[in-house]
């Protein structure tokens, strides 16, 4: 038995705000209408949804919000697409405005830090109640630079007396030794996307200020060796090219008064092959230890160029196809097609 379809309008105050929502060639509204199975007829300032009660429901929530997102903002892009697809597909969850409203800090520039997703919002909300946080998933998710930006919004509130910022310095082709300079240059590549981070949070006048008075410290993971750290918040990065032995060393420098995040991606670790992550073991070794929460994110939190989100899901295929030899070969995405739309499912 078919599902009894239902009509509704949805009426905008001017057709410019029609046009955003919309996107070029209407890009947004055929992405609406596949995720929801639904059909949309754009008629001036008006738009007609016809489908079944739920997905004209979702579909009339996409376009709310990002009527809503376009009152701040002069253009929509995918990423504020997917998020509002995302949203409008689980029940019980903000509206994109409501999550754009969640201001983690403003920057010295006057730009607002705000989560760009539902994993990016659970990953901000498990640092604000938790003492230790691992924020797993990758590149282009936001985990080192939202962990920067809430260890500067702490720093400023005085939460904390300190930040303290670290990686491991392996290396990931090139040899440490063979670069020029002395140990601190060597290192600094290695450091440089947490110094990043800091000049876009702080400015580059700010940051040095904070420096100059040794309230924040971004040095490599061996130099956490033998230290505790109290009114710290300490950030490691690129956890997943830490031993076991260096995961432990680490986690047993908190001190009283402290927050740790921990971040990474466990699809692209440096290490040996015969050498272990820290990162894999350590979820299984703090796995349901009270005050500590593990945030993973994927895919549909990239807020990066969208060809990102592709090559990441074409690189999962890859990997899932080589595991099970004999499999047949994926087929490569089609060239001209439109940028994924995330799927939501849930974490």
């Amino acid at each position: 038995m078919m599902a009894e379809e239902t009509e509704v309008k949805v009426e905008w105050d001017s057709n410019d705000r029609v046009q955003q929502v919309s996107g070029v060639a209407d890009e947004f509204l055929h992405a609406i209408e596949k995720r929801f199975a639904v059909q949309i007829r754009a008629r001036g300032n008006r738009m007609i949804l016809t489908g079944s009660q739920a997905g004209v429901a979702c579909a009339r929530k996409v376009l709310e919000d990002l009527t809503r997102l376009s009152e701040r903002q002069p253009v929509l892009s995918w990423q504020d697409v997917r998020s509002a697809l995302q949203l409008a597909s689980m029940d019980g969850q903000p509206g994109l405005s409501q999550l754009r409203d969640d201001v983690i800090l403003t920057t010295a520039r006057g730009r607002a830090i705000v989560p760009r997703t539902v994993g990016q919002k659970a990953y901000v909300d498990a640092i604000r109640t938790n003492n230790l946080v691992f924020g797993i998933g990758p590149a282009g998710t936001g985990k080192t630079y939202l962990a920067v930006a809430m260890a500067v919004g702490a720093l400023r509130r005085k939460e904390v007396a300190r930040l303290v910022l670290t990686r491991p310095a392996v290396e990931a082709g090139e040899k440490l030794g063979f670069l020029p300079g002395d140990l601190q240059d060597k290192v600094d590549p290695y450091l440089r996307p947490l110094y990043d981070a800091l000049y876009d949070t702080l400015g580059m006048d700010g940051f040095h200020r904070y420096m100059e008075r040794g309230l924040i410290e971004v040095a490599p993971l061996a130099y956490m060796r033998g230290r505790t750290l109290d009114d710290a918040f300490i950030i490691l990065d690129e956890a997943q090219n830490t031993t076991p032995e260096q995961m432990k060393m680490f986690l047993t420098r908190m001190g009283f008064g402290s927050k740790v995040v921990v971040t990474g991606d466990i699809t692209q670790v440096d290490l040996p092959k015969d050498q272990e992550s820290g990162l894999l073991q350590v979820q299984q070794v703090l796995k349901g230890v009270e005050g500590i929460a593990f945030v993973y994110l994927d895919e549909q939190d990239v807020v990066r160029h969208e060809l990102v989100q592709s090559i990441i899901r074409a690189y999962d295929r890859f990997d899932r196809w080589h595991r099970n030899a004999g499999a047949v070969a994926p087929a490569p995405a089609q060239a001209g097609t439109q940028p994924p739309v995330a799927s939501a499912q849930g974490r």
